[in-house]
């Protein structure tokens, strides 16, 4: 099993920034992909970005030239920095990881507000 714990959410101004982290623990040496999904009221929840073992990554559309994925060095960590906010950035952000044998999980989910 691996259990995920996410922070890093908040209220901010467009144009503003937030980073997210989350914080992978248990059976870590199974982890494959880390990736950050996120859901707005009434949507359906969407990839945002997503980094593999080998480091590659993989961004929404909307998202690119914004946000930055990575991950420590012990890859048990994915941060999300979001520059650049925009309102339809507002959402509840989820993390997720992969295992090597396809299993996943979830986080609890962090609010990200960008509002005036």
């Amino acid at each position: 099993h691996v259990q995920l714990v996410e922070s890093g959410g908040g209220l901010v101004q467009p144009g503003g920034s937030l980073r997210l982290s989350c914080a992978a623990s248990g059976n870590v040496a199974s982890i494959s992909t880390m990736g950050w999904y996120r859901q707005a009221p009434g949507e359906q929840r969407e990839l945002v970005a997503s980094i593999t073992s080998g480091d590659k990554t993989n961004y929404a559309d909307s998202v690119k030239g914004r946000f930055t994925i990575s991950r420590d060095n012990a890859k048990t960590t994915v941060y999300l920095q979001m520059n650049s906010l925009k309102p339809e950035d507002t959402a509840i952000y989820y993390c997720k990881i992969t295992q090597f044998n396809f299993r996943t999980y979830w986080g609890q989910g962090t609010q990200v507000t960008v509002s005036s």
